[in-house]
């Protein structure tokens, strides 16, 4: 624009003094007011700016709640785990122990050959769904406590089929995820799929809500992969504290210790066959629960003949456990 302003001065300059000033002084005029238009459509340009970054920043304003709400609910839903206390609220836990037991049926046993361990926390727990020894009549369950496969779980759901024996088989999460065909296998020949918590963490070293989610995150995925149902549990280990029992209940859970157990999870030290054969036949009695684990070798070759020795003696087997009454 002054260069326009200049050339238009030159030009004008030859026509003479008068001429010149008069246009100069119009062109003087016309700059003005130029200059004037512009700094009026420079300040509506900078009101329009402000405006437009006043309204800009609300709108990052409100951007910036909506992402600080997302993230609060983000974190609340993190620090909720499905199917925990949330979704089913516990009881008073107060009244409850929480120091942690072992367990183990011990060696001495009664005239009938039961534990007597099995007897006295069958009548300390039963209250609170505890389950050490079913009732006192000639009928066994045999458990199966899966944490891994290594290869003999087939052999055993043959051989029970072949017998036509019911068992309870208490599973983790890893091995659910991991052997589906297999816990199919299970609930399409009649056994009982239970549930063996979802790390295999020893219940007594977790909070009440941590036991509680050990729990159903196993009974929901069980649920919905398979439509299955568990009513059973084995807290890993054996390890357990009244709190436990009293959670594992009011989840609509028994907890399912045993009568019989020894040490046959070494996969690498498995023990004889035969000498295990005549500990399992030693140690039937009424009501007993037998844990075994589908790890061990000598388990699956030695079952059938286990079975047809109990039956020989009178015993039937049931996956149905009928908790002594004491």
């Amino acid at each position: 624009m002054i260069l326009a302003l200049s050339l238009c001065l030159c030009l004008l300059a030859g026509t003479g003094c008068s001429a010149g000033g008069d246009a100069a002084e119009d062109i003087g005029d016309g700059a003005s007011r130029l200059l004037e238009d512009g700094g009026d459509m420079v300040s509506d340009l900078g009101d329009t700016a402000s405006n437009l970054l006043e309204d800009g920043g609300n709108a990052v304003s409100e951007l910036g709640d909506s992402v600080s709400d997302t993230i609060s609910d983000t974190d609340s839903s993190l620090n909720t785990p499905a199917n925990t206390t949330a979704q089913v609220p516990l009881g008073d836990l107060s009244g409850y122990s929480t120091v942690a037991q072992g367990w183990g049926q011990g060696k001495n046993v009664d005239a009938e050959n039961r534990p007597d361990a099995c007897l006295q926390y069958q009548q300390k727990y039963g209250k609170l769904g505890g389950v050490f020894l079913g009732a006192d009549q000639p009928v066994m369950t045999l458990t199966f406590d899966e944490g891994y496969e290594n290869g003999y779980t087939a052999q055993i759901l043959d051989t029970l089929k072949e017998k036509q024996v019911s068992a309870v088989f208490f599973c983790t999460l890893d091995y659910i995820e991991g052997n589906p065909e297999l816990v199919q296998r299970m609930i399409d020949e009649g056994h009982v799929v239970a549930n063996h918590s979802a790390s295999h963490a020893s219940t007594p070293t977790l909070s009440a809500a941590e036991v509680a989610q050990e729990i159903l995150e196993v009974h929901q995925a069980v649920q919905e992969d398979f439509g299955y149902t568990m009513t059973l549990f084995r807290n890993p280990e054996g390890s357990f504290c009244e709190r436990d029992l009293a959670i594992a209940q009011q989840l609509g859970y028994q907890s399912v210790f045993w009568s019989f157990a020894y040490v046959d999870w070494v996969v690498d030290d498995q023990p004889d066959p035969d000498e295990s054969l005549t500990r399992l036949v030693d140690a039937i009695h009424p009501g007993a629960i037998y844990l075994l684990h589908p790890v061990s070798s000598t388990n699956a070759a030695i079952l059938g003949d286990f079975i047809e020795q109990a039956r020989q003696k009178g015993y039937e087997f049931t996956s149905e456990i009928t908790p002594l009454q004491t």
